[in-house]
């Protein structure tokens, strides 16, 4: 089981990246995301649309306070991994991670307490420069499901696309 934690949410300002978060978390085989910050019906109800169209069983959730939340996951033992440019080198430190364990990946928004750090099993970098939460999250996600993402099988999907050079399909 794969949880993102997105912190920090704000409606106004995040839209748009917290809806790319879900929805990358998704493709990539996370199997819900949990943000913080805003309330957000909006965004809620945009990952909900997505699921009923295109398929699988992923969830959202809302979480009033995320230091609780991280100590809540690493209670029931998950294995909690946090984004930041500040981290430990993608590629050299994913091998050490148990794959097949409970993971949250938490991914930030504005900053981010020192405490997130100190709770953190893996703090990791994608790169030790500037760059995005949501390029971060598909590295991290492809790295750790070693490509697979591919072949997932998204049940009860309305819509599923046929790959193709040349034009838009679907089955």
């Amino acid at each position: 089981m794969i949880t993102i934690l997105r912190l920090n949410h704000r409606s106004k300002r995040d839209k748009r990246v917290s809806t790319h978060v879900g929805l990358v978390s998704r493709a990539f085989g996370a199997t819900d995301l949990v943000y913080s910050g805003e309330k957000d019906e909006v965004l809620e109800d945009s990952i909900k649309k997505v699921v009923k169209r295109w398929g699988g069983s992923f969830k959202i959730n809302y979480s009033k306070d995320f230091i609780k939340t991280i100590k809540l996951y690493k209670k029931k033992g998950f294995i909690i991994i946090h984004l930041t440019m500040y981290g430990l080198e993608l590629d050299k430190t994913v091998k050490n991670i148990d794959s097949k364990k409970n993971l949250l990946i938490v991914v930030g928004g504005e900053k981010v307490p020192r405490e997130v750090y100190d709770l953190s099993d893996f703090n990791l970098s994608i790169t030790n420069q500037p760059h995005s939460e949501i390029a971060a999250l598909a590295l991290t996600l492809d790295r750790l499901k070693k490509g697979e993402e591919f072949n997932i099988d998204f049940k009860n999907a309305n819509l599923k696309i046929k790959p193709s050079n040349g034009s838009k399909e679907f089955y």
